[in-house]
């Protein structure tokens, strides 16, 4: 693409704007309705994934949310990946959901804790048994020879757990939980005079407070 084509490229954004009037007091149920609004969207529940080694180096992926409530937001990997090693040197992480279709983004930023190894098995048997079988044969981040390795790797475990059986959950593989300190309700608006409005926690009491964000 030319320099000069790139540079011009920009959306024009015509929906309503956003107001404090508009939104919850707590974010987490404002969250809600957004997701529910982007639900006909593709993949609405995938969230940019931005972590940091214990140097500050920053790194990002897109990852699945499964899960969300009052605790945080939810999320799964294998805890030999990139992303675990650097949540368990750095745990803070930024969540960033990207629904440009309509307009929107939220990003949520807060530590991340590990959940209990039963309530990863638990979400483990509820997923599709190639997931399970996946989950299995990927060392997720570390080098490998060949893309027949990895399907040999896997057509082992199949033979191992064919289909209609249980897979147990990997003891290497589990759930992150994301308790925010801060969420962004991004809007679009004409002009790139966007809505910004951020809650996050205030102290000592921990209550929510929203404030506008110049765009």
């Amino acid at each position: 693409m030319e320099p000069d084509r790139l540079a011009a490229m920009r959306a024009s954004y015509q929906r309503a704007g956003l107001d404090l009037a508009d939104l919850d007091p707590d974010p987490l149920v404002q969250f809600a309705r957004w997701l529910s609004a982007a639900a006909e969207l593709p993949e609405p529940n995938a969230m940019i994934l931005a972590t940091a080694d214990a140097a500050g180096r920053p790194s990002a992926r897109t990852v699945l949310l499964k899960g969300y409530g009052p605790d945080g937001l939810l999320f799964f990997t294998n805890h030999g990946s990139r992303k675990a090693a650097e949540i368990a040197a750095n745990p803070y992480a930024t969540l960033l959901f990207p629904w440009h279709p309509i307009g929107r983004q939220v990003i949520a930023s807060g530590p991340v804790s590990r959940i209990s190894d039963a309530e990863s098995a638990a979400y483990f048997a509820t997923r599709p048994y190639d997931s399970q079988i996946g989950a299995w044969a990927s060392r997720q981040s570390s080098v490998v020879a060949s893309r027949a390795e990895l399907d040999q790797r896997y057509r082992e475990l199949v033979q191992r757990w064919p289909a209609g059986g249980a897979v147990p959950a990997p003891q290497f593989w589990g759930g992150y939980r994301l308790a925010p300190e801060t969420v962004e309700f991004w809007q679009g608006r004409a002009g790139r005079l966007h809505d910004r409005l951020r809650y996050r926690r205030s102290e000592p009491d921990r209550e929510w407070i929203i404030e506008r964000l110049a765009p």
